[in-house]
């Protein structure tokens, strides 16, 4: 059973069911499978008359649910900021506006990645303190990795990727249950001076700090042997290692199919050993997991695979529905501000340095 899930609960998911590949049928019988099994509150934002049809059509029933109206819907082309301008009456933007006014406890969206993240930062904000909200994806490997970030930021500073180990610590450790998360930065070599200065100098940085966990510098090729369990990154470099990962999986999904399916012997082995099979399928199994939490949002938000089935979707209700019940956004509001105040003394001595009095 997921965390903390099984005797009700008063929060309220609120569900963008028309952005994505497959919406809104699956995104809807998705949310009708969450409120069933989790038995919490879902409000579901779209185009009224679609949504009704749709479930009519298909006979889901809309019972359990709250059907909340928009009128438009952000595609995957828009531009992020037409979340907040030219389509500020879209299911995204609605919803967002829903989790920002108290009328709902998290938001889900399986639609345009930029759009999602500009909305969420203008519109229900930053915590205080933090730079950047940043995409924690967890990739799926033997002992999962959250890589943070994975596409919000193109650049980052030292400074965000600090806040990004921070942020993506605490939340290995409360949903996850690990006692304390093990940090590392992805580079293109082990030794403490790899990298662009960004690498570099971010290396220095988590080196002194001895509130994390920080074991080095990370290789690609070591990344598959989980050997931390925050992987830091900027938004580009992030982004192509989360590709690459979901495109060597199903890689070697088909393979391995291809394989087993290729005479009556390999189908007699395939048989053999469907159990493991199936639970390697289910390892790279992008909807296992659900969704992406923006980190650093004042209040959940969390990011759904575009092709997110009815599975997927629910699963991404399991992921906000557990990140609410930790609490987490209040830790990092305190760290956020502990570290704003040290980095103003810093600066501040720094400047006296440069100019000391006569």
């Amino acid at each position: 059973m997921p965390f903390g899930i099984g005797k009700g609960s008063p929060m309220k998911i609120i569900i963008d069911v028309m952005s994505g590949d497959n919406a809104p049928l699956e995104l809807l019988k998705g949310a009708v499978m969450a409120a069933e099994e989790y038995r919490v509150p879902i409000a579901v934002v779209g185009d009224r008359t679609i949504i009704e049809e749709t479930a009519k059509e298909h006979d889901v029933s809309l019972e359990k649910i709250e059907v909340i109206h928009a009128d438009s819907v952000i595609n995957m082309e828009d531009k992020p900021l037409s979340v907040i301008r030219e389509k500020s009456d879209s299911s995204m933007s609605v919803g967002l506006r829903l989790l920002e006014s108290g009328e709902g406890d998290a938001f889900v969206s399986a639609g345009n990645t930029g759009a999602l993240l500009a909305g969420a930062t203008l519109l229900v904000r930053r915590i205080k303190g933090i730079r950047r909200a940043a995409i924690a994806t967890v990739l799926p490997f033997p002992r999962p990795i959250l890589l943070m970030d994975s596409g919000a930021n193109l650049t980052v500073t030292p400074d965000d990727l600090e806040q990004f180990a921070y942020m993506g610590a605490f939340y290995m450790e409360k949903l996850h249950g690990l006692k304390k998360a093990r940090v590392g930065l992805i580079n293109n070599g082990t030794e403490h001076n790899k990298g662009l200065p960004l690498q570099v100098e971010t290396y220095a940085r988590l080196s002194e700090n001895t509130d994390l966990d920080f074991v080095g510098n990370v290789e690609g090729k070591e990344i598959p042997f989980s050997p931390c369990d925050v992987l830091l990154a900027d938004g580009f470099t992030g982004n192509i290692v989360l590709k690459y990962t979901e495109g060597m999986g199903k890689f070697m999904l088909k393979t391995l199919k291809e394989l087993f399916t290729k005479n009556s012997a390999t189908k007699l082995a395939a048989l053999a050993m469907k159990n493991q099979l199936t639970e390697l399928k289910h390892q790279f199994d992008a909807s296992e997991y659900g969704g992406a939490p923006l980190l650093g949002i004042s209040k959940p938000v969390i990011k759904a695979h575009g092709s997110s089935d009815a599975k997927a979707l629910k699963n991404a209700v399991v992921q906000a529905i557990a990140f609410i019940q930790t609490g987490m956004n209040y830790d990092i509001a305190v760290v956020a501000a502990e570290l704003e105040a040290k980095n103003a003394a810093k600066k501040a001595a720094e400047k006296t340095e440069e100019n000391p009095k006569n």
